[in-house]
């Protein structure tokens, strides 16, 4: 058995995330480990560096496997998009460290979430970005995004009310990029609790519009309290763009 790392992009629109889920096989996970099974007829369980939500999608996201095959990197490559969906792609395939493990290794990600407004509609884009009803603004988010950036503990911006583990996490940048009727939120940590960009994205824009205050988020941070800070964002507008190592 050897240990492979792999590099893959996919469209999130038509699955229920990455991580299996009951009743369906339409997960990113899911056809992976499909695929890499029929290869090697018998069973593969693909780790992720992360588990996106349902809809998101990544540009690169990292993964490994245990592999009993004697093909070669190239070739396993080659089967995996000739079976896979169209839209999942495996950009590289390498052979790994024994002990190398794609979430365990993983020193920080980078999401991107892309947001939209204007008197037309985003067409070419629609499944990758979300529609604003109008223009938030972009000082006011700025100046939140200072506030939420270090480190803290982000039980407040966790969708996931039953979280047992450590909330607390380093999020070293929130850079804001406006060009045309796009606005691009880069968000750089050491790692991200469930829905946390999305609710970091959601509150960002109830504080350009008014519903927040920007004085208000020191204390959505010490209240801890998810009820607190602002909606969760929908999932078409995130991307995961990078994993590092």
């Amino acid at each position: 058995m050897k240990n492979y790392k792999f590099n893959l992009s996919y469209d999130g629109t038509r699955y229920f995330g990455w991580e299996h889920q009951p009743n369906t096989d339409m997960t990113i996970q899911g056809k992976l480990e499909q695929v890499l099974s029929l290869m090697v007829d018998g069973p593969v369980t693909v780790i992720g560096a992360g588990r996106t939500d349902a809809g998101v999608h990544a540009r690169s996201m990292t993964a490994n496997a245990l592999l009993d095959t004697e093909m070669t990197p190239e070739e396993i490559q080659a089967y995996m998009n000739r079976y896979l969906p169209e839209d999942i792609s495996i950009n590289d395939v390498k052979q790994a460290a024994d002990r190398f493990h794609s979430r365990f290794n993983a020193k920080g990600k980078t999401y991107r979430y892309t947001l939209w407004y204007g008197e037309g509609k985003p067409v070419f884009d629609r499944k990758y970005t979300t529609v604003l009803d109008r223009k938030p603004n972009l000082l006011l988010m700025e100046q939140a995004a200072s506030l939420l950036t270090g480190m803290h503990d982000y039980r407040a911006f966790c969708g996931n009310s039953r979280m047992k583990k450590s909330t607390i996490r380093v999020v070293d940048t929130i850079r804001i990029e406006s060009q045309n009727h796009y606005i691009r939120i880069y968000f750089h940590g050491n790692g991200f609790l469930q829905n946390m960009v999305r609710i970091l994205v959601g509150t960002l824009l109830a504080v350009s519009y008014g519903d927040i205050e920007v004085s208000d988020i020191p204390g959505i941070l010490e209240s801890k309290d998810r009820t607190k800070a602002g909606p969760t964002a929908p999932p078409q507008g995130l991307c995961l763009m990078k994993v590092d190592y």
